[in-house]
């Protein structure tokens, strides 16, 4: 017993009075708290012994490397600097905890550049994202200070061998590189091959990712200034193997008609018919897309990466999926030739114009725009009322004071046009104020999930009051309305309350693939019947073909990644952007496979026919992304000539009100087409119930049919 308690003494001894003593303070403490959020805030999908193992170990090389930092300084100046190291990595944790919470992803280099389109908005939902807990990331640098201010640590003045410094340095190296060893026998191509960011954290480390990821975007930078004409060769090759030939039945049958593109922010297809206390959450919507003058797809799945809401609109609009890292909003928008859907219809004698109500360069949309060929952009400052507290909520206007306030200039616009709105209530953190709720939270004990339906039904009511305008001006009998989802609302990181949503004791991965479905609605009584809900798999990628064909528009010579949804020779083959898959025949997710009729897991090595079908289809979404990617990264369509399109300019657009309202004066007596116009000059009257605006205020226990009273 004395050998143990004086074993312990000199232990406490060195670790309390020593430098080096404090340098294994700093890297244990640094490896306990990373490895504690690996297992606790990260769904990093650690399987086996040996991906345990290296999440174990994946802590420790960063941390030796820069906390042996201070080593190489005297007293207080290696102590403090030991410190500060700590402090760096800690921060950087710390960051990624709140990311991840809201994005299921880690941060990367062009997303903190972007901050300024993504950061401003995040910092509102802080409050929602938070947790105390999260705070004890730096409970023990607050520990080491007061130790070494009360002089519990006393700083030991003389200075560590060079050599031992040395060492320690590069046995942080050593074993970085046996972690990367390990990490490839259990994964062979980790860092040449795409995959998942999870997967480089779980292999390599956090710190690991950052570095990787900087290495990646400066190398991105250099495909620029590399890429020639012959680049997109090989791309114009793969985009015409893989065209599809447009439905003769549906080819044109909306031609010269007005679109809006309706996007329903962070809305999933698990809503369509959801009922809570046996009341349908989205009423109007549900209508929608059950409607025979609606072509609903119920197998139709987003595709964002790290761009989210940017991604989805890049993929609608461009037809090029949004790029492996970051936003391509962000970091192409302002630079890269398009041949996207405003220019092309612009082009055909549409007026186009986009709405949303935020500041302008939320996700660089006012420069992005421009390269896209809208010719209007109104944004927050032409909302009257825009920046009153109680208008707003989260990420900008409630959807239903927006879209009142959008009605004034839509009725403006010379038609045919084009127009896109973008509603933003339904988004992270679901928080309502009481006076706008009209239906109870479900039960499933996650506060994160339970707002949910509530700023649904709220988007749903002002879907309605949107849809009636449109009827009472006269522009919904010419109008195609488009509803899409852009993302998921409810992230997989709430398994439990996912379940209790879906009527189960548990989900699945298969379950988790699926439920990345949201809804796309087509909607125009010009399909006369037609419509119906197609089973058909696609996503986000695929808008763009189907859109621009059902205009009698042909994307034959377009360099662009979609396929059209009512083709008959289509893939049915959705690429994600973790280089996973959904299709007809089978799904991976994370590694592994599943039969998709069934949700049956799938070994591909004991059936040679799934096999052979599951390596075509990789082989199909690996070169559709890395395609896509050079085309943006490479700024490739500078190269490309459409026959008949003219590339825009973004020096002949400008956004500000000023100007904006000078250039719709000067449209409407060159082309008096508007609805404004046809109506002679007399605005039509836009309804809604909008407590801030005169309406009486919402109740949950309000008869159902009060939201749907516009419904026929």
């Amino acid at each position: 017993m004395q050998r143990v308690t004086s074993a312990a003494k000199k232990c406490s001894s060195f670790l309390f009075n020593s430098t080096m003593g404090f340098f294994i303070l700093n890297v244990f403490f640094v490896w306990l708290k990373t490895y504690s959020v690996y297992q606790n805030d990260f769904s990093l999908g650690a399987k086996g012994p040996m991906q345990q193992f290296l999440l174990l170990l994946n802590p420790i090389p960063t941390a030796i490397i820069f906390i042996s930092l201070g080593l190489y300084f005297r007293g207080k100046a290696s102590y403090w600097t030991m410190l500060f190291m700590n402090l760096l990595q800690s921060i950087w944790l710390f960051s990624n905890v709140l990311y991840y919470r809201e994005f299921s992803d880690f941060l990367s280099l062009n997303i903190m550049s972007s901050s300024g389109a993504a950061g401003n908005n995040l910092g509102l939902a802080l409050g929602g994202i938070i947790k105390g807990t999260d705070f004890l990331i730096f409970a023990d640098l607050v520990a080491l200070v007061l130790l070494i201010a009360f002089k519990q640590i006393h700083v030991n003045r003389k200075t560590v061998r060079k050599r031992i410094a040395g060492l320690t340095t590069l046995l942080g190296v050593f074993l970085m590189f046996v972690g990367y060893g390990l990490a490839e026998t259990d994964r062979s191509g980790l860092l040449v091959r795409t995959f998942d960011n999870n997967y480089i954290v779980k292999y390599l480390g956090l710190n690991e990712y950052a570095a990787y990821n900087i290495y990646k975007t400066q190398k991105t930078a250099e495909v620029k200034k590399q890429a020639t004409p012959q680049t997109l060769e090989k791309v114009d090759k793969f985009v015409k193997e893989n065209q599809t030939t447009p439905n003769p039945e549906y080819y044109g049958s909306l031609k010269g008609k007005n679109v809006i593109m309706f996007h329903l922010e962070s809305f999933q297809q698990f809503m369509i018919d959801y009922k809570v206390d046996g009341k349908e959450v989205t009423p109007n919507i549900n209508r929608f897309y059950h409607s025979q003058d609606s072509l609903s797809f119920d197998n139709f799945y987003n595709q964002v990466g790290q761009g989210k809401t940017a991604d989805a609109e890049t993929m609608l609009e461009t037809g090029l999926y949004g790029t492996e890292s970051g936003s391509s909003m962000v970091n192409y928008g302002s630079t890269n030739t398009y041949q996207a859907v405003p220019n092309m219809l612009d082009q055909k004698g549409y007026t186009t114009a986009a709405f949303h109500g935020d500041v302008a360069s939320f996700w660089n949309r006012d420069n992005t725009y421009k390269n896209w060929g809208y010719d209007y952009f109104f944004s927050k400052p032409f909302f009257e009322g825009g920046d009153k507290d109680n208008y707003n909520i989260g990420y900008g206007m409630k959807d239903k004071i927006f879209l009142k306030e959008s009605a004034q200039y839509l009725e403006r616009l010379p038609q045919p046009y084009y127009a896109k709105m973008i509603t933003v209530t339904n988004h992270y953190p679901y928080d309502l104020d009481k006076e706008n709720i009209s239906i109870e939270k479900t039960e499933t004990g996650d506060k994160t999930v339970d707002g949910y339906v509530q700023t649904a039904r709220y988007l749903d009511q002002a879907f309605g009051e949107f849809e009636k305008y449109l009827k009472d001006s006269g522009m919904y009998d010419n109008t195609v309305l488009v509803l899409y989802g852009d993302h998921y609302g409810i992230s997989e990181n709430h398994p439990d309350a996912i379940a209790k949503l879906m009527g189960k004791d548990s989900v699945t991965p298969y379950d988790l693939a699926n439920w990345q479905k949201v809804p796309f609605i087509v909607h125009s009584p010009g399909l006369e019947g037609k419509g119906g809900i197609n089973h058909t798999y696609g996503g986000e990628i695929d808008v763009m073909p189907t859109l621009m064909h059902l205009l009698g528009i042909s994307t034959k010579d377009n360099i662009q990644f979609g396929q059209d949804l009512l083709a008959k020779d289509r893939k049915e083959v959705v690429p994600f952007r973790n280089s996973t898959f959904a299709s007809k025949d089978y799904i991976k997710y994370g590694g592994d496979y599943y039969v998709t009729s069934t949700g049956t897991k799938i070994d591909p090595k004991e059936d040679l026919r799934a096999k052979q079908i599951i390596d075509d289809n990789q082989k199909y979404v690996n070169d559709s992304l890395s395609y896509s990617d050079q085309v943006q990264t490479g700024d490739l369509l500078r190269f490309h000539t459409l026959p008949g399109y003219k590339p825009d300019k973004a020096s002949d657009y400008s956004y500000k009100k000023s100007d904006t309202m000078k250039a719709l004066e000067e449209s409407d007596k060159k082309k008096p087409t508007s609805a404004l116009n046809k109506n002679k000059g007399k605005s039509t009257e836009y309804k809604t119930d909008a407590p801030e605006l005169g309406g009486q205020p919402q109740t949950i226990d309000q008869d159902e049919s009060d939201d749907n009273s516009d419904s026929q």
